[in-house]
């Protein structure tokens, strides 16, 4: 038996068994899933979706008014619709009264706090195991088998015990993702080189820094697999990861509140996943958008019975491809997401409606070298000011070639100054943000006063 086989077989349900998780299971169902047709994902997602609804009208006190509207199931999307859409502020109040069962047992899960407000969370062992599960099929849908040795950044150096035998168990060399030196970089750069093709996981963001430390110090090692979460995988990320270790690289979706929305296999697109989370694409004021149109993420936790988290407003831009669009040759049967564009805040908007998304500005600033780091910086919609450091070669016209790129994409006046920094701070959680707006908290404050 090869040690993949032998962790999922014996090792892992033996520790399932002393958690009192359920991740083989969970893992084995996932994989069983996958392989469903179309119609049999969306009867399963619209079965799930009721059965949480039910659930939690009849046992939260936030949600038990909205009992009255219950449909059949074959209406559930007409039920969904009358839950309001729920937002970071609202579930820091709500948190409490949405709980189903008492917090003890249950497994707290907060996230960064990187959109402005920091989300509580908390999720059963049996959620958790599922989480873990869909995570542990998007790894594998890149070539990852458990046990292959793997490199992985995160943002939790100090390892609890579970945590330091799993990385034992899987054979992972655990890099902090955005606080570790070159030192610390190329110490685990040469572990991977003396492994068999490693895998490689982690941040998006720190990724790329490894691979361009990697690259600036010509040490050649080969990465059997990439795969990404986290933070957005930028195109440029993308490309440099591949350069400096030769693989292809995989990007998921989720959040730390336990959504595990999507993630990418044999298509450039992502998979969504749908018997786990039920998702929506709606504009600012809540409506749909047709597929194929940016918009704001807004999803249900499907699996979340200890705190359901229904029509949930994580903060994220996404665009659904449309269903005339689909690859004629698709190995899985699930909906697809055309593009993950970020964070709402990594948004710079005008007076006219009109926006500028990262994409909009690494287009500009992967070409110039002269420019080592830059921030935008949008407090109102008459204009922004770019902070940036200053690279090999900088001269001042620069700044303007690159306002001269910005006004001719938006075509309508546009304030835009430059302010030179030494150093840019990345957010909470030490993920660098390309754009910072304060439209949003503004918002956001001003409903919240006129409440």
């Amino acid at each position: 038996m090869d040690a993949s086989r032998l962790l999922e077989h014996l090792v892992l349900p033996l520790g399932d068994f002393a958690t009192g998780g359920a991740f083989v299971k969970e893992l084995r169902s996932a994989r069983a899933v996958a392989a469903f047709t179309r119609q049999q994902i969306d009867e399963l997602s619209k079965r799930k979706l009721h059965r949480l609804l039910l659930h939690a009208t009849q046992n939260s006190v936030h949600y038990a008014p909205f009992a009255a509207g219950a449909t059949p199931e074959a209406h559930v999307q007409e039920w969904l619709q009358q839950f309001p859409i729920l937002d970071k502020p609202t579930l820091r109040v709500a948190m409490p009264q949405m709980l189903t069962q008492p917090q003890k047992g249950l497994v707290k899960c907060a996230s960064s706090g990187s959109t402005g407000f920091q989300s509580i969370t908390y999720q059963s062992k049996k959620q958790r195991s599922i989480t873990r599960a869909v995570q542990t099929l998007w790894w594998e849908w890149a070539g990852y088998r458990l046990g292959q040795p793997i490199l992985q950044t995160g943002i939790t150096p100090n390892r609890s015990f579970e945590k330091t035998i799993k990385d034992r168990l899987f054979q992972t060399y655990y890099l902090h993702a955005f606080a570790h030196g070159k030192d610390e970089a190329i110490k685990a750069l040469l572990w991977a080189k003396r492994q068999n093709k490693p895998a490689l996981g982690g941040y998006s963001s720190s990724l790329y820094v490894l691979a361009t430390m990697a690259l600036e110090a010509g040490i050649e090692v080969k990465f059997k697999t990439a795969f990404t979460w986290g933070d957005k995988l930028f195109d440029h990320y993308r490309a440099t990861i591949q350069k400096a270790f030769g693989c292809k690289t995989f990007e998921s979706y989720g959040s730390a509140e336990g959504f595990m929305m999507a993630g990418q296999g044999d298509q450039d697109t992502l998979y969504q996943m749908s018997p786990y989370v039920w998702l929506e694409i709606v504009d600012d004021a809540g409506n749909t958008v047709p597929d194929g149109e940016i918009g704001n993420v807004i999803v249900t936790n499907l699996d979340s019975y200890a705190m359901p988290m229904i029509r949930y407003k994580v903060g994220d831009l996404a665009i659904k491809l449309p269903a005339d669009q689909y690859p004629a040759q698709s190995k899985f049967n699930f909906p697809q997401l055309q593009k993950v564009v970020g964070r709402d805040t990594d948004l710079v908007k005008t007076r006219s409606g009109k926006y500028m998304v990262v994409h909009s500005f690494t287009g500009i600033f992967e070409h110039l070298p002269e420019v080592s780091q830059f921030c935008v910086v949008q407090s109102n919609l008459d204009g922004i000011n770019i902070q940036y450091i200053p690279g090999k070669g900088f001269q001042a016209a620069i700044l303007n070639h690159i306002a001269g790129k910005i006004l001719a994409y938006l075509q309508e006046p546009f304030d835009i100054s430059f302010t030179e920094v030494t150093h840019i701070a990345p957010t909470k959680s030490g993920k660098p943000q390309l754009i910072v707006s304060t439209l949003q908290s503004q918002a956001a404050l001003s409903s919240n006063i006129s409440a």
